[in-house]
């Protein structure tokens, strides 16, 4: 079967990525597994400090080396083992095949450079068009995501939050890639432009035919664009599902607590239920499920053992002693 008949596009197995610093270890991504096939989305979910953009950086290895290191796992794309690949090869991947949308759009864009140049430069690196070439489609790019061609000439500074946004969603499409990486694409704009920027990357996805991992920790905006769910918590994948077995189903105790957090509009109720106490410190993690010190099914075997995955069918999978029988729901 060729690259472009299967159905998988990334196979994540047992990615490990820690970053060794003066103070100690920073255990950042702990053994994950992640898969997604052609066009689907996944959306990446957990409190800030799970390690969930350290897992987007190690899929286009830009893990910063020193201080981060990827020490164990695989990440096929396409087939191939993306740690294998030298450093040109990979060069030739970021932003053709694998494209990311980065947190912030006003640090993502540089500030000297039109923003057509900026659009034209990656067209010109990964498609050999001359510049006159590259400004055209570039025009045409900005068009795609709302923008008015004739504004290629301005300079960030002249844009909204949210045509900046725009701005850097047309760069990591314009080559077409077979990933898109959003790293929380909307945390720094209002809701009306971050429903608008949602709609727009559906559009997109949909028309580009293009697998999405969206990183995100607003379960709202995952339902608005993802075909399943993974549920990340102190460097592991805790639990996955498709999203409606997940929104109507969820088994881990910190994905119950994650959906408590989120007022409900159909019911009264005087408080929230939110997570207790904080995300542990990735220095030092506790002993047997990092979960414990927070769960409120919390057992004494939970401060020693380490839960195994555990299948329960249909793509769900839950990391909790609960579901092997260990611990009582």
């Amino acid at each position: 079967m060729s690259k472009a008949e299967t159905k998988e596009l990334l196979n994540i197995k047992n990615l490990t990525i820690h970053y060794i610093t003066e103070d100690g270890t920073v255990k950042a991504v702990n053994g994950i597994d992640i898969q997604l096939n052609r066009g689907e989305t996944l959306g990446l979910v957990g409190e800030t400090g799970a390690g969930k953009t350290t897992t987007a950086l190690g899929i286009l290895r830009l893990v910063p080396n020193p201080p981060g290191k990827i020490l164990g796992g695989e990440i096929f794309f396409e087939g191939e083992d993306l740690l294998k690949k030298s450093e040109v090869e990979m060069r030739h991947i970021r932003g053709n095949k694998i494209s990311m949308i980065f947190q912030d759009p006003m640090t993502s864009l540089n500030p000297v450079l039109t923003v057509g140049e900026q659009i034209a430069e990656v067209i010109q690196i990964h498609e050999g068009l001359g510049k006159q070439d590259a400004i055209e489609k570039a025009k045409k790019m900005l068009e795609m995501v709302g923008i008015p061609g004739n504004r290629h000439s301005e300079y960030p500074h002249q844009f909204s939050g949210g045509m900046k946004q725009r701005v850097v969603i047309a760069i990591a499409l314009a080559c077409n890639p077979q990933l898109l990486i959003a790293d929380e694409p909307t945390t720094a704009l209002d809701v009306t432009i971050q429903a608008q920027v949602l709609d727009l990357m559906n559009n997109l996805k949909k028309e580009f035919q293009t697998a999405m991992i969206l990183i995100t920790h607003d379960l709202g905006v995952v339902a608005e664009v993802c075909d399943k769910v993974a549920i990340m918590y102190a460097g592991e994948i805790v639990e996955t599902a498709s999203l409606e077995d997940l929104f109507e189903n969820p088994k881990h105790p910190y994905t119950w607590g994650l959906f408590g957090s989120i007022p409900n509009l159909e019911e009264e109720v005087e408080r929230l239920n939110p997570i207790k106490g904080l995300m542990p410190d990735p220095t030092n993690l506790p002993s047997g499920c990092p979960f414990h010190p927070r769960c409120p099914k919390a057992a004494d075997v939970c401060k020693k053992q380490m839960p195994k995955t555990t299948d329960l069918g249909n793509g769900h999978k839950v990391r909790c002693l609960i579901y092997e029988g260990i611990v009582k729901a």
